[in-house]
């Protein structure tokens, strides 16, 4: 019987932290090896019913591997002494990866794990190469504005950068470089929008398409709960960089520690900046809006939601003026 594991794999750069994850699975694997895996979220999985699994044994795998995502959530005293209380004497044939873009969690839960990896987003210097170098191994050429263009358009983590340079050398090929245009064109028409993409067009002040944004997401079946979930993160993280850039700070790894890395998402929160001096007032309105969503069903969504991108676009923040009369 192997002995069991914790650890934490923190911080911003999702490529690398999955490759990780991915050599931690190979290894359970072993020589065909039956592994069960299962994945908490943190905030929509009580603690108490994590640990529970977590001690219970498997009927029929072999090995056992637990991700539990986003646990910069488990906070309280009694969710980090619970969670503890199994991290300091986990179950044999059994890994539990706490997961996090923060770089840190309750400290507790760090000692208890014991082992901890931080994983930063690429600094400005090595993205291009990392794009460069992944066109070459590939076969294809892509010229240096085409490499610009695509750091401009895909979030800075290695997993989407690869997924989107993947797309775009299966649909323009290899026989020609690629130019700065055909990238544009070809993710600006492709990317799947989602509460991330809505946060850019309202960081840019743009009602048209932020409204457009945001029935492409509800069409696709998208509840209002989950893109007021992605929106209250993103405000969050507008929240860290005011912090940071009321304080004067201009470390570039300050910002990176923060998960503020990301060149095209400090310029939306620069943007946002402009008309919000608080994040704290947008994520008041959101929450607002939450509370009706639940309270009045369903048949007003769409219009509350319009309400809502309305007046976060406009500036206006969290008001107690009565909606109903808008």
């Amino acid at each position: 019987m192997a002995k069991g594991r914790c650890c934490c794999f923190l911080g911003p750069e999702l490529g690398e932290k999955l490759e990780a994850v991915g050599d931690i699975r190979r290894k359970m694997q072993g020589r065909n090896k039956a592994l069960e895996e299962t994945v908490f979220y943190a905030g929509e999985v009580p603690v108490n019913d994590m640990v529970s699994i977590l001690r219970n044994g498997a009927l029929f795998a072999e090995a056992r591997l637990f991700l539990l995502k986003n646990a910069e959530l488990i906070k309280t005293k009694d969710e980090v002494k619970l969670l503890c209380s199994y991290m300091e004497a986990p179950a044999e044939d059994t890994a539990l990866i706490l997961l996090s873009d923060a770089a840190s969690l309750d400290k507790g839960l760090e000692k208890a794990a014991g082992e901890k990896r931080i994983f930063w987003e690429l600094f400005e210097n090595r993205k291009a190469e990392w794009v460069a170098s992944f066109f070459r191994r590939e076969g294809c050429r892509i010229s240096e504005a085409g490499i610009e263009t695509i750091l401009e358009l895909v979030e800075n983590n290695t997993e989407a950068l690869k997924q989107e340079c993947s797309r775009l050398i299966a649909f323009l090929g290899k026989d020609r470089p690629i130019e700065a245009a055909e990238v544009e064109t070809w993710l600006s028409h492709t990317r799947e929008e989602s509460a991330f993409t809505l946060f850019s067009r309202i960081a840019a002040g743009d009602l048209t398409k932020s409204i457009e944004t945001l029935h492409a997401i509800l069409g696709s079946k998208e509840s209002p709960q989950a893109v007021l979930g992605g929106l209250t993160w993103c405000f969050r993280r507008f929240r860290d960089y005011l912090g940071l850039a009321d304080a004067g700070v201009r470390d570039e790894f300050e910002f990176k520690k923060r998960g503020l890395g990301s060149a095209k998402a400090r310029n939306d929160y620069a943007a946002l900046r402009r008309r919000y001096h608080s994040a704290d007032t947008c994520l008041a309105l959101i929450a607002e809006f939450d509370i009706l969503l639940r309270s009045l069903g369903s048949a007003p969504e769409s219009i509350l939601m319009d309400l809502l991108i309305l007046k976060l676009v406009s500036g206006q923040g969290h008001t107690r003026e009565k909606w109903l009369y808008y």
